[in-house]
């Protein structure tokens, strides 16, 4: 009974990992299935949220090291705290601006072109935004505190304990985040597929041109799907950044999300769920059982190489769209 009740609480600890990395992963889905770019900088937007947050709620002075080297100053630091929700609303607006920057000096100008070619942008835009928020906040380990519950759930293991004699230890953040995400994702897929501005973003995504001519402005549209790309990555960026501190291994967990999008399909909002918690669930569970027998450490590749697995069987994905062409 012990030895599955443990299996449980694996378990759940993976369920919730799992609806993080659906998180993360919408944010891809929402980007491609409104504009047709696979933005390969989601993970890095998901850092350099979390940076941002955590310098400006404690007045983090941007670019110090920079104004030191060329200035000789050496502050710092403004002085100040900023409660949680402002720092989150101004986070937002920084999100926001770099929408409407991606848009003005990236997006505009590829309008019509191969998918790879927009790709290879967001390849770029990922590595300039990674050193960007090196330069601006610094590469130190941050701490993120902006109230969230921590530590484990008594309610969990106190009940557990007393109905079959062993506590399962469910941490209340990972509960929380859980929770958090799984609203997001459920109020994300409710207007884009019920909203007027919803049936816009498919429009666009489907043809630019077409788009163009029954006079959609394309250019807002972007900027509309990237901000709400933004937003859900910092909201993914607070939930990773105060359970496992606000650093540069953020956006190497953030790409986590790309087997998920591997399973679930790289347009569909029901296959980045299902694909999150079968990679969160799976993980943990491949982890529990075959660790011990092939040395540990199956948490870090197990995720892709289930995505190669199922790539030569449903290359589309569990909910994905099967692509035709014919010439």
């Amino acid at each position: 009974m012990q030895q599955l009740l443990y299996l449980t609480e694996v378990s759940l600890n993976g369920l919730t990992t799992g609806v993080l990395y659906a998180l993360v992963a919408l944010g891809y889905v929402l980007i491609f299935k409104s504009s047709g770019v696979f933005n390969y900088a989601q993970g890095v937007m998901v850092l350099f949220a979390a940076l941002t947050l955590v310098g400006l709620q404690r007045g983090q002075v941007p670019f110090a090291h920079l104004w030191t080297a060329v200035f000789g100053t050496h502050t710092y630091l403004f002085g100040w705290n900023l409660p949680a929700v402002v720092a989150i609303v101004m986070t937002l607006g920084v999100m926001v601006l770099l929408a409407i920057l991606v848009e003005r000096l990236v997006l505009k100008h590829l309008i019509n072109q191969h998918p790879i070619v927009l790709f290879m942008a967001t390849i770029g835009l990922a590595y300039f935004l990674e050193g960007f928020g090196d330069l601006m906040w610094g590469s130190d380990v941050k701490r993120l505190d902006i109230g969230l519950p921590v530590g484990i759930s008594e309610t969990i293991e106190s009940f557990t304990a007393a109905t079959f004699g062993y506590g399962v230890f469910v941490d209340r953040l990972d509960l929380f985040a859980g929770l958090v995400a799984a609203a997001l994702v459920f109020a994300l897929t409710v207007w884009l597929k019920h909203s007027q501005l919803g049936r816009t973003l498919r429009a666009v995504a489907d043809d630019h041109q077409a788009a163009l001519s029954v006079g959609i402005s394309l250019r807002l549209v972007w900027v509309l799907v990237w901000s709400t790309a933004g937003f859900v990555a910092l909201v993914a960026g607070v939930m990773w950044g105060a359970k496992s501190g606000v650093q540069f291994s953020l956006s190497l967990i953030a790409l986590k999300a790309l087997p998920v999008l591997m399973l679930g399909g790289f347009t569909s909002i029901r296959g980045a769920i299902v694909g999150g918690l079968i990679i969160g669930v799976g993980e943990k569970l491949f982890d529990f059982l075959m660790g011990p027998i092939i040395g540990g450490a199956t948490e870090s590749w197990f995720a892709y190489v289930l995505a190669l697995v199922f790539l030569m069987f449903r290359p589309q994905g569990l909910y994905g769209e099967k692509i035709i062409e014919r010439v």
